[in-house]
């Protein structure tokens, strides 16, 4: 019976092992795809934890349906303090030290010191750092930067692309300034003044269709909007452009200016909106607010499938940005990774620049120098042919498309301050 008995543990030993070896074999296998996620950012948190679910979900669907070439997708995820470039470097390097197979990131806010990282490691990078900067590295250096890839456009075209808006919607009829000038409340980091230089361009090339009114400072964390609100009063300008992207700040201003509107000015609040916690901490406050993005969620019926599909799974509090972009970079990536071996990296580089990807929000293709897409409609007409600018309005306590025509789903409303 002892002999017996050593044999059957043996045995059992010996499956387990096998099992074992099995599992981590299989694993091994697995196509790994590095998503760098800020989790204890004091900013940041509310997109990276978007960008992330669309990313699960496009995983899970793609395992679900059998992953690519028989291999299994799974992420790879690890914090990252976007805030400062060494926390940026020290996150791409554990994610390069892992062998992932391409790195998948909402955005850093220093592009150069991440856009280094993965190319010393050859690694195909995708991102949405929405940087002119990253854009002209990667023209300026190609060979360096080959496998680094933005799938929206600049934020240059937060600014430039409003003030054209602006033209659109003054010709149509659909709004009619109380005034042309435009005042605009700068934030002090690198990518908000990028986005105030557009709109202040965007301007001085307007042929005095548009004039510059106050420039305003603020400092992040901004504490107390009301030297700003002072401002605005003093100026009383037809459009207000608040250059800022923190979602719950935005939502503080919103609270302010309700209790004191600015009456019959249009408010443009730059991207902060889209964060899920915007409307909750908003509240009411928020009906009648502008706000743009460059790359979001459609609401055409593919795009509508997704929604659906995202909410079952992770509930209703969707971001409409980062969401769809995440789940559409994973699912581009798999189609990439259905013809071209994920381990050669150059390969799959080459393959990216020659892809055309629909997805749900908009067509990605990254054949040409800055390896990135059109920005419809700015760069293109043609609403099929890149990744749209999408323009929003706060109308019944939900975000509406407003613009580009081709995919708005209800006009502009005069808000309540109007």
């Amino acid at each position: 019976m002892a002999i017996a008995r050593r044999e059957f543990l043996g045995g059992v030993a010996g499956a387990a092992l096998a099992a074992g070896f099995s599992r981590r074999a299989a694993a091994a296998d697995d196509i790994l795809i590095g998503v760098p996620t800020a989790q204890s950012s004091p900013v940041g948190v509310g997109d990276h934890k978007d960008w992330l679910n669309g990313v699960t979900l496009a995983v899970d669907e793609i395992n679900a349906a059998g992953g690519v070439a028989g291999r299994k997708l799974r992420a790879e995820v690890t914090d990252i303090d976007i805030m400062t470039p060494e926390g940026t470097v020290a996150a791409f390097q554990t994610l390069t030290g892992k062998k992932v197979n391409a790195i998948v990131s909402s955005f850093v806010l220093i592009p150069q010191p991440a856009m280094d990282a993965a190319a010393a490691a050859g690694v195909p990078y995708l991102h949405g750092n929405t940087s002119i900067a990253s854009l002209d590295l990667v023209k300026s250096n190609p060979t360096k930067y080959k496998n680094v890839f933005q799938i929206d456009g600049a934020e240059t075209w937060y600014g430039y692309g409003f003030v054209r808006y602006l033209d659109k919607l003054a010709a149509s009829g659909g709004w009619k300034p109380k005034n042309n000038k435009i005042h605009i409340v700068q934030e002090q980091i690198a990518y908000t003044q990028t986005i105030s230089k557009s709109v202040q361009k965007a301007i001085a090339e307007s042929g005095g269709k548009w004039v510059l009114g106050p420039v305003t400072d603020i400092q992040f964390p901004v504490q107390d909007w009301s030297p700003v609100l002072r401002a605005l009063h003093d100026s009383d300008a037809g459009v207000i452009f608040i250059d800022h992207w923190v979602a719950a700040e935005l939502a503080a201003f919103c609270q302010q200016f309700a209790a004191d509107p600015v009456k019959g000015s249009l408010v443009y609040l730059q991207y902060g909106p889209s964060q899920p916690e915007f409307l909750k901490l908003a509240g009411g406050s928020a009906e009648g607010m502008v706000w743009g993005t460059v790359i979001g969620t459609h609401a055409d019926p593919k795009a509508m499938d997704f929604r659906a599909r995202y909410i079952k799974r992770f509930g209703d509090n969707m971001g409409i940005v980062y969401t769809g972009s995440g789940y559409d970079t994973v699912k581009a990536l798999a189609s990439v990774w259905a013809t071209v071996d994920p381990a050669n990296f150059d390969a799959v580089g080459a393959a990216i620049r020659k892809l055309r990807y629909e997805g749900v929000c908009g067509t990605y293709t990254f054949d040409r120098p800055e390896q990135a897409p059109l920005v419809h409609p700015w760069q293109t007409e043609d609403v099929k042919a890149g990744i749209s600018h999408l323009l929003l309005q706060v109308q019944n306590g939900q975000h509406k498309i407003i613009a580009p025509d081709e995919l708005a789903e209800v006009k502009i409303k005069p808000a309540p301050w109007f």
